[in-house]
């Protein structure tokens, strides 16, 4: 393993304020905010139902996003999706025409997905219709990110290709804001802090952006290559890279607070960070838990397959996937299993949560509601 150098730039603030936690009835993108850190402002009771499953065509390995009563989801045949929270009814479906695998962004009245064609695709929340399509040079397997930009108080869509660049595009318009080109293919997400567009690749670099021109900050040697997204909270940044580790990085004095690495497998998977805690799947076929001051283990859950679904916490819970069919939802502190389901297919999605409903995704093609059934009214004699 290398160790991280950081070469500074002028321009970094020193003062950030990082990501905002989802309200309890919305879930508008991957890992709840722009920051990605993966926790959620509800709890999920500790045995949950079944409620509905809902059969689209493809397997579903795109995080789903939940706005407004509604889910939007895509499949690997190119299906976006709009669904009811209440019953799983498909509102509308739309054939984008190239697969999509990368998590879905709903924002401002649009829906937002990567194709495996390469294409950067809104279409209307209401509708499902096209809005517009912008093309990048490579396939696009991670799900599209945003900035606001204060002085020109436009959004920018930001999305990584196979063509190595990030890509910012005009929310309204479709049109190229700015390009920045990397060294290698761009797997992830990017990672959003006030300003700044934070991510990594397949050329084993951690970028920092500034949000407004697209233009290069920082940059950190991340060990290997980062197949998975970094998590923002504070002025830190956590990934996991192809070497088997995950790092913490400070953004503001620009050294490597800890590496972790006592995995067993590379991590596809994005952390979630608490005040206390990392939490992350590996292909080791665990969920590793860390000490967020130290990167010191805490605790390790075994499953039976490879973890690249990437966990939420909820309060005193942790809910992840895994490839071996079953949902988890483990306790925060000791790791141990709370409740499982087993759906049977591999799920790679990560779970989407709002008030009494946790959706998630598999490779069987449905698309699954879990929540507590309501008691039946008791009979009267």
């Amino acid at each position: 393993m290398r160790i991280i150098t950081i070469i500074m730039a002028a321009g970094w603030l020193t003062t950030q304020a990082f990501g905002n936690m989802p309200s309890s009835d919305s879930w508008p993108m991957w890992r709840g905010s722009p920051a990605l850190e993966g926790v959620a402002s509800v709890e999920l009771a500790d045995k949950l139902d079944l409620l509905w499953s809902t059969p689209l065509k493809g397997a579903v390995k795109a995080t789903a996003s939940i706005l407004s009563n509604r889910i939007y989801t895509a499949t690997t045949a190119g299906i976006v999706a709009a669904l009811q929270t209440d019953g799983g009814k498909i509102v509308w479906t739309n054939d984008v025409g190239a697969g999509v695998d990368g998590p879905v962004l709903v924002l401002d009245g649009a829906v937002y997905v990567g194709g495996s064609d390469g294409n950067l695709i809104a279409l209307e929340a209401e509708t499902g219709k096209l809005k517009w399509k912008y093309e990048t040079g490579g396939k696009i397997l991670g799900g599209p990110n945003y900035i606001r930009r204060p002085e020109t108080k436009d959004t920018v869509i930001l999305v990584g290709s196979y063509d190595n660049c990030l890509h910012g595009v005009n929310a309204a318009s479709g049109e190229k804001v700015w390009v920045f080109e990397s060294g290698n293919y761009i797997n992830g997400s990017p990672a959003v802090a006030e300003e700044k567009v934070i991510f990594s690749g397949c050329d084993a670099v951690l970028h920092v952006l500034d949000g407004a021109t697209g233009a290069e900050v920082l940059s950190a040697d991340a060990g290997a290559y980062v197949a998975g997204s970094p998590a923002i909270s504070g002025k830190q940044v956590f990934f996991g890279n192809y070497e088997s580790a995950v790092l913490a990085v400070d953004l503001t004095k620009g050294s490597n607070l800890w590496t972790y690495a006592d995995a067993g497998g590379p991590f596809f998977s994005t952390p979630a960070v608490t005040d206390k805690h990392i939490i992350i799947g590996s292909r080791d076929k665990s969920v590793h838990c860390l000490d967020r001051v130290t990167g010191k283990p805490v605790w390790t859950f075994a499953t039976k397959g490879e973890v690249e679904s990437s966990p939420v916490v909820n309060g005193k819970r942790v809910v992840v996937g895994s490839t071996d069919g079953r949902l988890y939802l483990l306790d925060l502190l000791s790791g141990k299993e709370v409740w499982s389901y087993e759906i049977g297919s591999g799920i790679d999605s990560s779970p989407a949560l709002i008030n009494g409903l946790l959706v998630i995704g598999a490779n069987d093609g449905r698309v699954y509601g879990f929540g507590k059934k309501p008691l039946a009214p008791s009979k009267k004699k």
